[in-house]
């Protein structure tokens, strides 16, 4: 065990077997807010061998030499879609925001490039939500690049939206009722009060989104990643979340009744007066999870 504060400190990691050699300031310096920024801040506490001096990290190695030069030179590496879509999920763990915005940026170029069967650009887009009540129900948008859009109270229902990016977007009180939005992208996005009720997300990137009383009931949420997330009062009953990743989430007064939770990642989440009753828990990863007040009646651990 033991602390890091010197900025050019040599750094070895193991990761998933492979090894890799960097400095602190390379781990910290370009993404502040990631999770290997946080490990290697010297407010941390990190599990060093004693023997060889590695940091073991429990994750597939394959890529991370690609994250390495990115928190080195700023570069997205050029790969193809297939790899491109492991990379996201690994800078998901990482919480590496710039560099999933940098990849989703790529991928959007090459929609574009490729005359994307998207019905509307993001120009049709934006001229649109200027009117009053806009309606995109059953409208084929997949791989748009809809960041930071005020798409407050729109209506997407029934639309496909798959690998869309509404990074950062404003969709206070829109509705998404039966959508596919599979592997689309909704990093801290405000989504308050959003109605999502037999929506597939499935693989979507919900990490530090605002889904404060959000209605997801019946969704389909299996490998989602809420990291981070506000889901205080949402409404999740029946909802498959299944791999879903909710570490550290605020899932306060949230409504998981019928949930299926297994293989899910509640570490550090906040879950203090949720409905549990008689959700299944016993392949949940709860550690460091509030409980308190939890309606827990006939959940099975």
């Amino acid at each position: 065990m033991m602390r890091h504060s010197d900025l050019s400190s040599i750094i070895r990691l193991n990761i998933g077997g492979k090894k890799f050699c960097t400095t602190i300031d390379t781990l910290t310096r370009r993404e502040p807010d990631s999770m290997l920024a946080a490990m290697f801040s010297g407010r941390h506490t990190v599990c060093q061998d004693a023997e060889k001096g590695y940091v073991f990290v429990d994750r597939d190695g394959k890529h991370f030499r690609h994250i390495l030069n990115w928190l080195r030179d700023g570069v997205v590496p050029t790969l193809t879609d297939s790899d491109y879509s492991e990379l996201i999920r690994e800078a998901e763990y990482y919480q590496l925001l710039g560099l999933i915005e940098g990849i989703n940026s790529i991928l959007n170029k090459r929609k574009d490039d490729e005359d994307s069967c998207a019905e509307l650009t993001r120009t049709d887009i934006i001229k649109c939500i200027q009117s009053e009540r806009v309606r995109f129900r059953g409208i084929d948008l997949s791989g748009l690049d809809l960041s930071k859009l005020d798409l407050s109270f729109v209506d997407f229902s029934f639309a496909c939206l798959k690998n869309v990016f509404f990074s950062r977007a404003n969709l206070h009180c829109a509705k998404f009722r039966d959508v596919d939005a599979e592997g689309s992208i909704f990093h801290n996005a405000t989504l308050r009060e959003c109605e999502f009720t037999g929506a597939n997300l499935r693989g979507a990137l919900l990490a530090g989104a605002n889904l404060q009383s959000a209605n997801l009931q019946d969704a389909c949420l299996i490998g989602c990643s809420f990291c981070g997330a506000n889901l205080r009062s949402a409404h999740l009953q029946n909802a498959d979340l299944t791999d879903a990743n909710l570490e550290g989430a605020n899932l306060e007064g949230a409504n998981l009744k019928g949930a299926k939770l297994s293989k899910a990642n509640l570490k550090g989440a906040n879950l203090q007066r949720a409905y549990l009753r008689h959700v299944n828990l016993r392949d949940t990863h709860l550690e460091g999870a509030k409980l308190d007040g939890a309606n827990l009646l006939g959940a099975i651990r």
